[in-house]
């Protein structure tokens, strides 16, 4: 690790000496929270945790993370499990083309790998699923290789660190703070040093909120603090806002089933089940009609309260009908339309988070 800022990118060139990276590689090894994915590091143990905590919080992956490991303890397992199995143990985590990665990387990793992971940044970065960040964070937690993993707390921590007021959304930028993160990572504690920067973010130098610079043990070297700045670091060009959609879901009854659909293999939500619904908010004599075009003639209608669920780009505002009544045999026939009970949505369908206040008012309904 250089002394000077001769070798650093202008936009992260005011790197701090030696005895930071020192400082942080303490406060880390005393400090650190007891996390499952810590106590037994391994290659595969590494890599799911990883692809579990993109887009999710610390405390939602931890049982997640029990459960599959429990379920697919090794890279074999990941890559034989049956789809359906594999959406529905990632059922409630979202994002779902990260489960689908896994297996597609697992298969890759059975046919040119002997069932390893490879100990090498360029070969995991052609996995599917696994880009710059969880290959630099594979690397080097479980492999010991000095490797930069760079994700928004890493960011976030050298921008105020090196007082970098470039745009973190651009990729120059990721890629001067990769160049940065490589120069401070120590040869002989890559791991620690990866897991610290990242705990740093998470915990002290956190995104949302006051940042606790009194504890924080870059302090001494920091910029955004000593000059001011660290409510304005990192800088962040704005995003789009998300686009509004307005949907109107059915939950249809028949006895003690409910229909579910396939979503199409393409797209939002790509190949999981959920339940019928339409774009629009209809009121009830519309979704009367609308439950009547699709082969259902209710008997009973009840409007239910409105839910919302957010993703990246999008948002749904829902209103819901339950309606009970029944379907022709022929409209439910075929794989892609299922009459599913209680039980199998609980444990064999996955459905998605974005209908889970549905799924709730149907566990908790009375049985017919």
């Amino acid at each position: 690790m250089s002394e000077t800022n001769v070798f650093f990118p202008v936009l992260f060139r005011d790197i701090p000496p030696r005895e930071a990276v020192s400082a942080l590689l303490d406060w880390y090894r005393a400090s650190a929270r007891e996390l499952p994915w810590r106590t037994q590091i391994t290659p595969y143990r590494v890599w799911i945790s990883e692809i579990m905590l993109q887009q999710t919080r610390v405390e939602a992956v931890k049982p997640y993370f029990h459960r599959f490991l429990e379920a697919l303890p090794d890279i074999p397992s990941l890559a034989d499990v049956d789809d359906a199995r594999l959406l529905k143990l990632w059922e409630g985590l979202g994002y779902y083309s990260r489960a689908r990665n896994l297996k597609k990387a697992a298969n890759v990793l059975m046919e040119q790998y002997g069932g390893e992971l490879p100990a090498d940044v360029q070969k995991l970065k052609k996995l599917p699923g696994i880009g710059s960040y969880t290959a630099g964070a594979i690397a080097s937690i479980a492999f010991g290789i000095p490797a930069p993993a760079v994700d928004g707390n890493v960011l976030r921590v050298l921008a105020r660190l090196t007082g970098c007021d470039a745009d973190i959304l651009r990729p120059q930028t990721r890629a001067a703070a990769e160049q940065a993160a490589l120069q401070l990572c120590p040869a002989d504690t890559p791991g620690d040093f990866t897991q610290g920067m990242i705990e740093l973010g998470a915990t002290v130098c956190v995104p949302n909120g006051e940042a606790k610079c009194s504890v924080c043990p870059f302090s001494p070297w920091c910029v955004a603090a000593r000059e001011g700045m660290v409510d304005r670091l990192p800088v962040r060009s704005a995003k789009a806002p998300r686009r509004v959609e307005d949907r109107t879901v059915l939950l249809l009854r028949e006895g003690d089933r409910y229909l579910i659909r396939r979503r199409p293999p393409k797209g939002l939500l790509a190949g999981l089940y959920e339940l019928p619904n339409e774009l629009g908010t209809l009121n009830r004599e519309e979704a009367i009609a609308f439950a009547r075009k699709n082969g259902f003639q209710p008997l009973r209608t009840e409007h239910l309260s409105p839910a919302t669920h957010i993703f990246t780009h999008v948002e749904w505002h829902m209103t819901a009908y339950l309606m009970t009544g029944y379907f022709s045999e022929t409209e439910t026939e075929g794989e892609e339309r299922i009459m599913a009970s209680r039980e199998e949505l609980s444990a064999v369908y996955a459905v998605p988070s974005a209908f889970s206040a549905y799924l709730k008012a149907i566990l908790e309904l009375e049985t017919p």
